[in-house]
C-alpha cells in the first residue's frame, strides 16, 4: 500500500471539521481562500496519496469555493498546477471573468502562480474526484506554453487523457497493490503521461524529451495491448502497424521492460484467463471458451502455456479454485 494521508469529516468535531479542512487543502495544494454554505457542518473526505514529489487526492466534499488570490499568491506560490478529474458533480472556473465548467470527461488545471476561483458541488450535492499535484519544474515543457494549459478543455475519452485518467480511477479504487517504494515510479508515469497531453494539446509534441516520448508511446501500447487480448491476431506485427512504428523499433522500445512485447501479451491473457476460471460466476463455461475469449483458439496451446505458467493445468486449477470458495 502507497504512505497516504487520510482526513475524514466525521473525525472532527462539527465546529472544527471546515477550518481544518482548508489546511489540509492548502498544505496539499497552495494556500487558498474557501467558502461553503455547509461550513457549520461541513462534510468531506480525502486521501492524499504520496507519490514522491507528486501527489493525488482522491476527494469527496460538500459544495465550496476555492479562491487563488492575487494576495495569496504574493505570499506563497509552490509553482505547481493541479490537475482535477471530475467524477461526480462539475467543476466551475472563473479566471479573469471568464467562466469553464469541467464534468467527467475533462481535465481541469489550476495554476498556483494564476489567480482562480473554483466551485466544486452544485447546491446541496457534493462532489467526487480525484486531484493530481505536479510541480511544473517536472515538466519538461517550454514555460511559456506551459502558461497556457489552464485555457484547454483536456478530454480524458482517448488517448493520453484516457490513460492518465485510467492510472488516476484505479488509485483512487485502493493501492493494496503496490509498495510505499512504488510511489515515485507511479508518479513519473503520472507525469509524462501529463506532459504528452498538454505537449499533444499545445502542439509541441516535439519538445518533449526522446524519454519522455518513449514511455508515453510504450503506456499508449501497454493499453492498446489490453483493449485486444480478445483478439488471436494480436501480435507484435499488429500492434506495430497500429502504432505506425516498425517491429524493430517496437521490440526496442520493450527492450528495458521486464518482459518482451509478446511474453507481456502471453502474461496478460493467462492471468485473464486465469481469473475467469477461478470466477463462480463462470464455473459452466467451457474452458476453451475460455482460452479463446483471451487470444487462444486452440485448447492444446492454452493448456500447454497454462501448464508452464502456473504449474497445473487448466481444469485442475479450475476444480481446486473452486474447492476452496466458502459454501
Amino acid at each position: 500500500m502507497l504512505n497516504e494521508t487520510v482526513f475524514r469529516s466525521d473525525d472532527v468535531p462539527a465546529a472544527d471539521r471546515f477550518d481544518c479542512w482548508r489546511e489540509l487543502v492548502s498544505r496539499t495544494h497552495a494556500p487558498l481562500e474557501l467558502r461553503s454554505d455547509h461550513r457549520a457542518d461541513f462534510r468531506a473526505s480525502q486521501r492524499v496519496l504520496d507519490l514522491g514529489a507528486v501527489s493525488v487526492w482522491p476527494t469527496t466534499f460538500q459544495p465550496v469555493c476555492f479562491r487563488r488570490s492575487p494576495k495569496l499568491i504574493r505570499q506563497s506560490d509552490p509553482e505547481g498546477l493541479h490537475v482535477s478529474l471530475p467524477l461526480s458533480g462539475a467543476l466551475r472556473t472563473v479566471r479573469d471573468e471568464e467562466e469553464s465548467e469541467y464534468g467527467p470527461d475533462s481535465l481541469c488545471v489550476v495554476d498556483t502562480s494564476r489567480t482562480v476561483d473554483v466551485h466544486g458541488g452544485d447546491g446541496s450535492l457534493p462532489h467526487t474526484g480525484v486531484g493530481l499535484e505536479v510541480p511544473k519544474a517536472l515538466l519538461p515543457l517550454p514555460r511559456n506554453r506551459l502558461n497556457h494549459v489552464t485555457g484547454l478543455h483536456l478530454s480524458v475519452r482517448e488517448g493520453f487523457g484516457s490513460l492518465l485518467r485510467q492510472l488516476l480511477t484505479q488509485l483512487a479504487r485502493g493501492t493494496d497493490a503496490y509498495q510505499p517504494s512504488d510511489g515515485p515510479r507511479l508518479g513519473s508515469v503520472a507525469v509524462d503521461l501529463l506532459s504528452a497531453l498538454f505537449a499533444q494539446a499545445l502542439e509541441t509534441e516535439n519538445a518533449l524529451p526522446p524519454e519522455t516520448r518513449q514511455q508515453t508511446l510504450v503506456l499508449r501500447i501497454r493499453a492498446f495491448v489490453r483493449d485486444h487480448l480478445h483478439d488471436p491476431n494480436l501480435n507484435p506485427a499488429a500492434i506495430a502497424a497500429a502504432h505506425h512504428i516498425s517491429r524493430s523499433y517496437l521490440y526496442r522500445l520493450f527492450a528495458h521492460e521486464e518482459q518482451s512485447i509478446a511474453a507481456w501479451i502471453r502474461t496478460q491473457r493467462l492471468d485473464h484467463a486465469r481469473r475467469d476460471l477461478a470466477d463462480p460466476a463462470l464455473a459452466t463455461t467451457p474452458i476453451h471458451a475460455i482460452a479463446a475469449r483471451w487470444g487462444f483458439p486452440r485448447p492444446a496451446d492454452f493448456t500447454r502455456a497454462f501448464r508452464s505458467a502456473y504449474g497445473i493445468p487448466p481444469r485442475d486449477y479450475r476444480q481446486k479454485t473452486h474447492l476452496r470458495l466458502p459454501e
